[in-house]
């Protein structure tokens, strides 16, 4: 009986050292992520999501599907319309073996276009939000963005 008891507290103590390990994973891999957009590198940021990634940003309505429409659609876009950005991680993250969530907050100036249709405003821009990431084989397979837009389109006078 000692001896089942004794096998049994080892499993229990390796999941629960398998799990600090996930937790720690995926702690690493947005703190990773986040210094890439910080630095500005969109194709860096990009080397952190998996090929098949989902990218959602709840005030667009629809996900960005694959590593290179994220990229392209979402992290170059912010990158070129405010090349000074800041991300920053906000209170501790809530993380689970596969995901992490948190919060955090946003801000740069907008000197860049949007796009061919929407020209920089020159303004400053800073708003908060939440993310919801689940990490799959060491990459971001699924990030939800969740955020102050009309405090955002104000700060930008839209």
């Amino acid at each position: 009986m000692k001896t089942m008891l004794r096998s049994f507290s080892f499993v229990v103590l390796c999941a629960a050292a398998s799990l600090v390990q996930a937790a720690d994973d995926a702690k690493a891999i947005i703190d990773g992520y986040m210094a890439a957009w910080n630095a500005h590198d969109a194709n860096k940021a990009g080397e952190f999501l998996a090929e098949d990634a989902e990218y959602y940003d709840v005030t667009v309505g629809s996900a960005q599907k694959g590593r290179a429409a994220a990229r392209d659609n979402v992290i170059k876009v912010f990158v070129t319309a405010i090349p000074d950005l800041k991300w920053e991680m906000t209170g501790a993250p809530i993380v689970s073996a596969d995901g992490i969530a948190f919060q955090w907050v946003f801000s740069g100036t907008n000197t860049g276009a949007w796009s061919a249709e929407t020209p920089a405003t020159g303004k400053p821009v800073k708003f908060e939000g939440v993310s919801f990431v689940r990490i799959k084989d060491g990459k971001i397979a699924y990030q939800g963005d969740y955020y102050d837009a009309l405090g955002f389109n104000k700060h930008l006078g839209w």
